[in-house]
């Protein structure tokens, strides 16, 4: 017998939205709510305890609030403190009293959507009172909860009781919610099973329905019927006159193929010949039937006889109608729909619209059966596919003039969407030139068309915009032109060319295959970007090419014409001496200098040379007299300097006449893809569009989305075209020794961390105040500075190096001691000279470079060399082999060699040192490796080690943080420039500018 030592009362009020407000008192107490929440709640896990629940004050009355999701579970298991007495009033007890047979529900899942609900445009849930054992259907009766509807029409227990009713109700829905259907996961299982449950026109979803019919309808429940009632379009026998035909049919579920014609009269009744088992079945939902259909389908279907309502003949477009509109609708609404076969393939597949290249079409278009570019036209017919009929343009023509939607040819029927015939008119537009495709137009069909794997839908034009409903364009290539595209996009199917006996080198295999790539490319007029990494002979590969190219000339008997090579100032002594090292039998004019020839002159001297040799600069400057001749080959070495399209340079170089384009470069992609655009705008003129098409196309969804389809586009259209290769290749077996990179972290000096500080102070007072172009000036010219303090005070407060004494000696320890770096670099390179080693230094900053040289000079007691921008050609060549010489008087031979990034980043070849300094940060892995390259590439015997200096704590640091996640986009498609810096808050610029103090010196 329990014994209470306290009795309390509790009353209960449920909103419309089944959250029970809860209130109480016990005797001899002054109660608060938080008094009766500990008590009632004390065993209640879910609200942990009662205090995840909230108190609310109405007037003067303090209610605890139950979320609706917890009430039934709560009171159907009601765990109490036992030494109470529970008194439950008005609606709490008749809570009490149907709460345990509603949380049975829940747990055995015995639960329906609610009818009344969904019509009134909600999805709620429902007791499902078939399942109810009596003792519960007398409890819901008793309160008036029984039947699906608010509850209105059961009063027996309480006339005020609507609120009770519809506040249980909706409690009951949001726990099934809650505990069935509370992840998304389920919520989409849910959707996906039951999609008449989400139907948006629920007139028409339940016309004509009572609850059962349509929880039968929407498939939650199982029709006992043995058969299932089907609508099925029926389509024109052969005979002319004959119309299409929507019919009433009973489908047996045991024998789907036994289908039984039903007619529906004008007041219900079902006519026909079924199984008489089916007979009750038939009368008792007939009336139903028709019904549903009055509510889904126009009056002018059911306009037939009193005895057939449905017997009224359909036209092509009424056909059409139906079934693009019509069965959509009667499925949502939980009809069955049986259409044509032909239908479903139709309706999935989308027209495709081929070109068929003719046969013989592409071949011998020129000597040696050259397309002579990508501008050569190529004859073609056009097919058009629609569901499993395809048509030529003539026959699609016919079909079209007839003005129908669905036509009956070749004994099959083809749907005419209108919508989809302008797609493809508009298509077959964008393409007609007389019956003739650009090999353009081929060749981006093929690789983004059907001739690629799993390929999106595209058109040809260079200019397209991405288009979800274009209608798919693909090629049907002839035996001459699947041939070409496959040595275009396999390099198993390279035509082999035999290496110009002139040629003075062994090449290795990959070298013959760069050459005989180079060679087929020419013989089809398509240009060339040779982009192997710095170090695998790109060079010898384009001298074996101009040999073979002066070969073709004097057998096929044709007039010599000239090549135009531009490089890199830097390197035009490099390309003279390679040159006369493999090809001696090359006449080279060298076009550059104050003498250099112009007009008539230059054209003479032009013919009797092989190979014209300048630089870019010299070009933007003669663009009139190199653009005014018409050349055999333009190649650019080091491509990358025509990246930025806009430069008059780059507009210039591309712009230069010429039979065939080749591009060298080991970085394709520096920072942005643009930079690709404008290489592949060089050898191949408008094949990537515009730069603004590109832009939209490609740029913006790669760089910024990272979109992995416009990607893998981009690759294709990219491929054949490009040739990359790198030292790490298997197929390249080059044996290099490791490149070992690793980062030097060195810390500011005292000084060097205030001047630090008081520069950021500075700058961040401007970027307050300063706005637009004068902004980012502001922020550059500190970026500089900052750079330039990392290094050495001196660059920034811009004092001279001290005088050297009698003895030609300056007083180094003054300097050294005030940047970290320029110590720690001194000790590195005194400890690699006792190894007898040698190293190249890079650094950006003309004055820095002139104090290493002086500094280390003196330290070493050897030449120290010092290549920047200002060096003569003349000198920039006796450094280069001085450095590089083995033969040299000890005191005499340079072993350290200070080189500016942008005058000795490309283009040389310093195998001598196997040590690398990047005294400071370029900030662009692309150019830096470039850089390194020169001393790690063919010919280097040791392990390079590449050391790359960063002081700690500034923003040296934190920029080369934010480098180790940039570098995807180039190994992507085959990124790093100081510009978006400028256009970074305030707020980013103090984190990115500010010292970080742990890790100051001292």
């Amino acid at each position: 017998m329990s014994v209470h030592m306290d009795s309390v009362t509790i009353e209960v009020s449920l909103t419309s939205h089944g959250d029970a407000l809860i209130y109480g008192s016990i005797p001899g107490y002054p109660t608060t709510a938080i008094h009766i929440k500990h008590r009632l709640f004390a065993w209640h896990e879910p609200s942990f305890y009662g205090t995840e629940l909230d108190i609310e004050k109405v007037r003067d009355m303090e209610l605890i609030v139950l979320p609706s999701e917890q009430v039934i579970p709560f009171f159907g298991e009601r765990r109490l403190l036992e030494h109470l007495e529970w008194i439950w009033e008005n609606d709490a007890s008749a809570l009490v009293a149907v709460a345990p047979h509603l949380a049975a529900c829940l747990e055995e899942r015995s639960f329906v959507p609610s009818f009344a609900a969904f019509r009134r445009g909600k999805l709620q849930w429902t007791w499902d009172e078939s399942r109810l054992g009596a003792e519960a259907l007398q409890a819901l009766r008793q309160y008036g909860l029984h039947g699906d509807g608010d509850g209105g029409d059961s009063d027996e227990a309480n006339e005020d009781g609507t609120a009770f009713r519809s506040g249980v109700r909706a409690a009951f829905s949001a726990a099934v919610f809650a505990r069935c259907y509370g992840t998304e996961e389920s919520a989409a299982d849910l959707r996906r099973d039951y999609p008449m449950l989400y139907a948006k026109d629920r007139a028409a979803a339940t016309a004509g329905m009572d609850a059962q019919a349509w929880l039968i309808a929407s498939g939650w429940k199982a029709d006992t019927a043995p058969f299932r009632p089907l609508l099925q379009l029926l389509e024109p026998g052969e005979d002319a006159g004959e119309a299409w035909q929507l019919t009433l049919v009973l489908q047996d579920k045991h024998e789907p193929s036994l289908l039984a014609p039903v007619r529906l009269t004008r007041d219900g009744a079902a006519l026909g010949s079924w199984p008489a088992s089916w007979s009750p079945h038939v009368r008792e939902r007939s009336a139903a039937w028709l019904t549903q259909l009055q509510a889904s389908l126009p009056a002018s279907r059911l306009a037939g006889r009193d005895d057939d309502v449905l017997n009224c003949p359909l036209t092509g477009d009424a056909a059409w109608q139906f079934l693009t509109e019509g069965s959509p609708r009667l499925l949502a609404s939980g009809w069955q729909v049986l259409l044509p076969a032909w239908w479903e393939a139709a309706s999935r597949r989308k027209p495709r619209l081929q070109a068929k290249v003719r046969s013989g079409a592409g071949e011998s278009t020129g000597g040696g059966g050259s397309l002579f570019g990508l501008d050569s036209l190529i004859d073609f017919d056009w097919r058009i596919a629609i569901g499993d009929t395809d048509l030529t343009e003539e026959e699609f023509a016919e079909l079209v003039a007839r003005g129908e939607r669905l036509v009956r040819f070749r004994g099959s029927w083809v749907p005419l969407d209108p919508v989809l015939l302008a797609q493809i008119r508009k298509a077959m537009a964008s393409l007609d030139r007389g019956s003739s495709l650009s090999f353009q137009d081929v060749l981006q069909l093929h690789l983004l068309g059907s001739g690629a794997e799993g390929a999106a839908d595209n058109s040809a034009s260079g200019d397209r915009e991405a288009d979800p409903d274009r209608i798919q364009m693909e090629v049907e290539l002839n035996e001459h032109l699947t041939k070409l595209m496959a040595q275009l996009t396999q390099q198993t199917e390279w035509p082999a060319a035999p290496v110009p006996a002139a040629l003075q080198a062994e090449l290795r295999s990959y070298q013959r295959d760069g050459f005989a790539w180079l060679a087929f490319l020419r013989r089809f007029g398509l240009g060339a970007c040779l982009a192997d990494d710095m170090g695998l002979g790109k060079t010898v590969q384009f001298i074996t090419y101009l040999l073979h190219v002066k070969e073709l000339a004097q057998t096929g008997g044709a007039e010599p014409a000239p090549s135009l090579l531009i490089c890199p100032t830097s390197v035009l002594g490099n390309w003279q001496k390679e040159i006369r090292r493999f090809a001696p039998s090359l006449r080279i004019m060298l076009h550059y200098g104050s003498k250099r020839q112009s007009g008539g002159a230059f054209a003479a001297e032009a013919r009797e040379a092989d190979l014209v040799l300048t630089s870019y600069a010299t070009a933007a400057l003669d663009q009139e007299t190199i653009g005014g001749f018409h050349w055999s080959a333009i190649c650019l070495d080091e491509a990358q300097n025509i990246k930025n399209a806009g430069t008059k340079q780059s507009a210039a170089v591309r712009g230069f006449p010429a039979r065939h384009r080749i591009a060298l470069t080991g970085t394709p992609i520096e920072n942005r893809l643009s930079e690709l655009w404008s290489i592949y705008d060089f050898i191949n003129p408008g094949y990537l569009g515009s730069s603004r098409a590109f832009n939209e196309q490609f740029s913006q969804a790669i760089e910024k989305a990272r979109d992995e389809e416009r990607t893998q586009e981009l690759q294709r259209l990219v491929k054949p075209f490009m040739l990359r290769r790198k030292k790490k290749d298997p197929a390249i077996q080059l044996d290099l020794p490791d490149k070992n990179e690793m980062k030097t972290y060195i810390h500011l000096t005292a000084e060097q961390g205030a001047l630090y500080d008081q520069t950021v102070n500075q700058l961040m007072e401007k970027v307050r105040t300063l706005e637009g172009i004068e902004r980012k000036g502001a922020i550059l010219a500190a970026l500089t500075q900052l750079k330039q303090l990392c290094d050495h005070p001196m660059l920034l407060t811009k004092e001279p190096l001290p005088e050297p004494n009698e003895e030609g000696l300056v007083a180094a320890e003054p300097l050294i001691s005030r940047s970290a770096k320029l110590e720690r670099l001194l000790a590195m390179v005194k400890e690699l000279r006792e190894e007898g080693e040698r190293c190249l230094i890079f650094t950006q900053y003309i004055g820095m470079g002139q104090m290493l040289q002086r500094v280390l000079g003196q330290e070493l007691g050897e030449p120290v060399l010092y290549l920047h921008g200002g060096t003569s050609k003349t000198a920039r060549d006796r450094m280069i082999e001085q450095f590089q010489s083995q033969s040299l008087p000890a005191d005499e031979q340079p072993n350290v060699f200070i080189l500016s990034i942008k005058a000795g980043g490309v283009g040389l070849n310093l195998t001598a040192a196997n040590h690398v300094f990047h005294f400071d940060r370029w900030w662009n892995p692309a150019v830096e490796n470039q850089a390194t390259d020169r001393a790690y590439r063919m010919g280097q015997t040791r392990d390079v080690q590449v050391h790359k200096f960063i002081s700690l704590g500034t923003l040296e640091e934190r920029i080369d943080e934010m480098l180790e996640s940039k570098q995807q986009l180039s190994d992507n498609v085959i990124t790093s420039s100081e510009g978006w810096i400028t256009e970074l808050s305030t707020e980013a610029l103090k984190d990115l500018f500010t010292l970080r103090r742990e890790w100051m010196d001292g």
